[in-house]
C-alpha cells in the first residue's frame, strides 16, 4: 500500500536529486513529498543514505507506532533522533561536537 512521505536533503550531489525527481516532487528546494509503496521508498532512501557524502537527509513516513511515524537520518547534522520508551525524540550534540556520538541519557 501506498504512502506519503517527506524526504529533506541538504547538500547533496545533483545526480541524487535528480533520481528523487523521478518520484517525489520537489515542494520547496530540497524538500520532496509524494505518495510511493513501501518498496520504493525503502530504494529511495538506500540511494540516499548511500550517496549523502557531506550532505544530510532526513525521511519521514508513516509507522504503526503511537506517533504515527518513523524518522530516519543520514549524515552529520547538530540533531539526532532518540528513542524514549517508544517515542522518537531529537536530542542536539552540543556545538561544535563531532557526529557518531550520541549524548549520555539523564
Amino acid at each position: 500500500m501506498a504512502s506519503m512521505i517527506a524526504l529533506s536533503v541538504t547538500n547533496v550531489p545533483d545526480h541524487v536529486r535528480g533520481a528523487l525527481t523521478r518520484w517525489l516532487l520537489e515542494v520547496t528546494p530540497y524538500l520532496y513529498v509524494g505518495t510511493v509503496s513501501a518498496r520504493v521508498r525503502d530504494e529511495l532512501w538506500t540511494v540516499v543514505s548511500a550517496c549523502a557524502g557531506d550532505g544530510v537527509a532526513v525521511l519521514v513516513h508513516p509507522a504503526a507506532n503511537e506517533q504515527g511515524f518513523e524518522l530516519r537520518t543520514a549524515g552529520e547534522q547538530r540533531r539526532y533522533p532518540v528513542d524514549f520508551d517508544g517515542l522518537t525524540l531529537l536530542a542536539f550534540r552540543p556545538a561544535g561536537a563531532t557526529g557518531g556520538q550520541e549524548m549520555a541519557k539523564p
